[in-house]
């Protein structure tokens, strides 16, 4: 690639990242926080689910009862708290709209 193509092609990149959906960058962010445990690629089977492909609901119903001390946990009812609803409902949307397959 030329130098000019280079160039073109960075900033054909950042007018695409400008023009993204703040709402779904901000979900992605904070869902990134999650991935080096909930990852497609983390170890399975084990305690920690994938959560690539599962329904928001689910995913949030659970945070919430890690919030609520309802469900049993090591460290996520201590995470949780870090994060409002609103935070937790985007973070459970932005998983829910990762491809199962990816796992």
């Amino acid at each position: 690639m030329t130098g000019k193509s280079t160039l073109a092609a960075l900033c054909l990149l950042a007018g695409l990242a400008h023009a993204a959906d703040p709402a779904a960058v901000h979900a992605r962010n904070l869902a990134a926080n999650c991935t080096s445990c909930h990852a497609p690629d983390a170890p399975a089977p084990n305690a920690i689910p994938r959560l690539a492909g599962r329904p928001a609901a689910a995913i949030l119903q659970k945070l919430q009862e890690f919030r609520a001390g309802t469900a049993p946990a090591t460290v996520m009812h201590q995470i949780v708290r870090g994060y409002s609803d609103e935070q937790l409902a985007l973070i459970a949307a932005d998983f829910a709209s990762r491809s199962a397959a990816a796992d």
